[in-house]
This record gives C-alpha cells, sequence and structure tokens, in this order.
C-alpha cells in the first residue's frame, strides 16, 4: 500500500475527460446543424407551415450566433459538471475523513473514479481497527495486571510486618526461630521488591520512549558477563548454562540496552527450564548478520501462546501466585530494543525445546 501518488493521476482523468465532453459537445452541434440543414434543404413540406416558416428563416439568418450560442450552453454545462465533480469529491472524502476518525466494519464507498483511493481507505480503516483491538487488549491487560500487582503487594508486605513484629515483642525466641522467621521475612521483603519493580517495568515501557546510544563493544565478552551474574539463579534451580561462543563479536551498539535484552531472555529460560537441563547461549555471524540464541529445556510453549509471547502484558503463566509470573514486559521490551537495532527476535518451541533467536544487521 505504498503506492499513494494519486491526486495527479485523478485531475488527469478528469481533465481529460473535460476535454473529450466539449469536443463531444462541438461535434454534437455541428452534426445536428449539418442534419438540420440538409434536411430542410431537401424537403419542404414545412413551407405551408407559417410560424415554422418563420423560426427556420430566423435561425438561417442567426446561425452564427446560435452555433456560438448552442456552443457555450455546451461549455457551460460541460463546465459545470466538472467543476461539481471534485466538489463531490471533496464531499465524499470529508465522509471518509470522518469515518476514518471512528472506524468501524462499515466500509468507505467512494467514486468509482477513487476506486485505488477507496483501497487504500479501507486498508487504512482494517489497519486502525486491527491496531485499536489490539491496544483495548493491552490496556485491560495492563490494568488487570496493575489491579493484580496493587492486590498482591499487601500479602508480603504483611507477611514481612507480621514476622519483624514477633522478632520485636518476643525477645524470648530461641536462635533457630529467629533465624526462620528472618529468613521468612526477607524473602517476602525480596518478593515485595520484585512486584515493585515490575510497576516500575509497566511505567517506564509506558511513558519514555527508548533511544540508543551506540558504541563499539563485544558482544561475547557481554553475554559471558550475563551469564555470570546468574549463577546464583542457574544453581538455586539446578541449571547450568553453556557457552558456545567466537573469542571474540565486536558489535556497535547500546550495550547497555542490549544487556538488557540478554538479560530477558536468560531470565526467561530460567524460569521455565527444567531442573537438570542446560540453558544454552550461542552466537555466530551468518551471511553479515550477527546470530545469537538462546535455548532452554521444558515445557513446550502453545502455538497460540508462541504468537503472542512478545506482546505487551502478555504472561506465559498467569497465576499470580508463581514467582515465574513477571509484569509480562520482559519479552515485549527485548523485541523493542532489537528493532531499534534494526535486528529481528523470534521463537520457536518444539518437543520441550524453546529457541529464542536474535538476528542484529551489520554494524
Amino acid at each position: 500500500m505504498n503506492d499513494f501518488n494519486y491526486t495527479g493521476r485523478v485531475s488527469r482523468k478528469l481533465l481529460g475527460q473535460y476535454a473529450l465532453s466539449l469536443f463531444g459537445s462541438l461535434g454534437v452541434v455541428v452534426f445536428l446543424a449539418g442534419a438540420c440543414i440538409f434536411f430542410f434543404g431537401t424537403f419542404s413540406f414545412w413551407r405551408s407551415n407559417v410560424i415554422l416558416t418563420y423560426i427556420l428563416y430566423f435561425c438561417r439568418d442567426y446561425v452564427l450566433l446560435l452555433f456560438l450560442l448552442s456552443l457555450g450552453v455546451c461549455w457551460l454545462g460541460c463546465t459545470v459538471h466538472f467543476i461539481r465533480k471534485p466538489l463531490d469529491f471533496l464531499d465524499e472524502m470529508v465522509d471518509a475523513a470522518e469515518q476514518l476518525t471512528q472506524p468501524g466494519d462499515e466500509p468507505i464507498l467512494l467514486s468509482p473514479e477513487l476506486s485505488i483511493l477507496e483501497e487504500h481507505l479501507n486498508w487504512a480503516q482494517s489497519k486502525a481497527l486491527r491496531d485499536q483491538r489490539a491496544a483495548k487488549e493491552a490496556e485491560q491487560r495492563k490494568n488487570d495486571l496493575v489491579i493484580y500487582l496493587a492486590h498482591d503487594l499487601k500479602t508480603p508486605l504483611t507477611s514481612v510486618i507480621g514476622y519483624l513484629t514477633l522478632l520485636r515483642d518476643e525477645p524470648g525466641l530461641s536462635p533457630e526461630l529467629r533465624a526462620r522467621y528472618t529468613s521468612v521475612a526477607l524473602d517476602k521483603a525480596e518478593r515485595l521488591e520484585d512486584l515493585i519493580n515490575e510497576f516500575f517495568d509497566v511505567t517506564r515501557f509506558n511513558l519514555t520512549h527508548m533511544e540508543l546510544e551506540k558504541r563499539p563493544c563485544d558482544l561475547s565478552r557481554m553475554l559471558q558477563q550475563v551469564a555470570s551474574e546468574f549463577a546464583p539463579m542457574l544453581e538455586e534451580r539446578e541449571l547450568t548454562c553453556r557457552l558456545d561462543l567466537p573469542e571474540t563479536l565486536p558489535y556497535s551498539c547500546d550495550p547497555d540496552k542490549l544487556a538488557r535484552v540478554f538479560d530477558n531472555l536468560l531470565r526467561n529460560a530460567c524460569h521455565y527450564s527444567e531442573a537438570g537441563t542446560a540453558v544454552a547461549i550461542a552466537a555466530q555471524v551468518e551471511e553479515g548478520e550477527t546470530v545469537l540464541t538462546f535455548t532452554n529445556t521444558g515445557v513446550t510453549i502453545p502455538p497460540d501462546k508462541l504468537g503472542r509471547i512478545f506482546e505487551q502484558f502478555f504472561r506465559l503463566d498467569s497465576s499470580r501466585a508463581s514467582r515465574t509470573g513477571g509484569a509480562g514486559l520482559g519479552l515485549a521490551i527485548a523485541r523493542e530494543i532489537v528493532e531499534l537495532h534494526g535486528g529481528t527476535i523470534a521463537a520457536q518451541s518444539q518437543d520441550g525445546v524453546t529457541t529464542f533467536t536474535v538476528r542484529l544487521p551489520a554494524s
């Protein structure tokens, strides 16, 4: 739908029709004048009618004036018609624009001369409808998420206050029980921190526009560093991380934002991996593109969820009780960052093996 140079073609078409109408009118006037001269010159029955004879003699005496008058009438009729036609088109366009501001299922209908424009407008209306539905769904998911988060904030906060109150009011607690209460309070406080961070993710994603600050960096070194930072989480979940990276992989990018992509992908792999399996990170250059893959073994992602996995606020695990249930923004933010770098990100899941592939163009 990129060929939108349409106004000039409509104008030329109308001017052509206008010229043809003028020449056609001239031809009709000349033909009728010749036919009348031939008819009345050949037959003489009209001479017995006084009124008809007077009219015909008058036409003969003022034939040039009548001819010019006929041409003037034809010109005026064609001009008025072709002046009104663009105005009618303008009225149609105003109605179509009004319909486009409030898109619905009713198609936009224009004159045949505007058929290509009608096709463009209907395409724009259908796209606006899709975007409108997607925005409403994303807004609803965000609102639901905020409600869930607000509700979930109460539970760990209540636990933290309760256990800290016990520690304060019961000085005679045994060291074992005190350590247990402290551990539970710390765990709930960490959960509270996760929920607050999710709130920040929601607001940052909706209120800011990311801009890149590119500089040369080594992607191999960056991936090694990200993997090392996840060592405690990998150990806790009984996972290992296998790296298949070139010795160096120079690339010009925004390292802070690209590190966030790697962080989100590795965190996602850790959350959905089976204990005792390995998370594999590989990188290579293919036909000028830098290709990065993150692979984990766990539950196969259904095709319907796989197609929506990069949507805002979409969560694979809808259970709020699960520690894996984040705000549903990690992968959406990852896609935005990758696309800002001119690349693509895709996911595949089959037989329990899920692979996220990031393709970055040559820098």
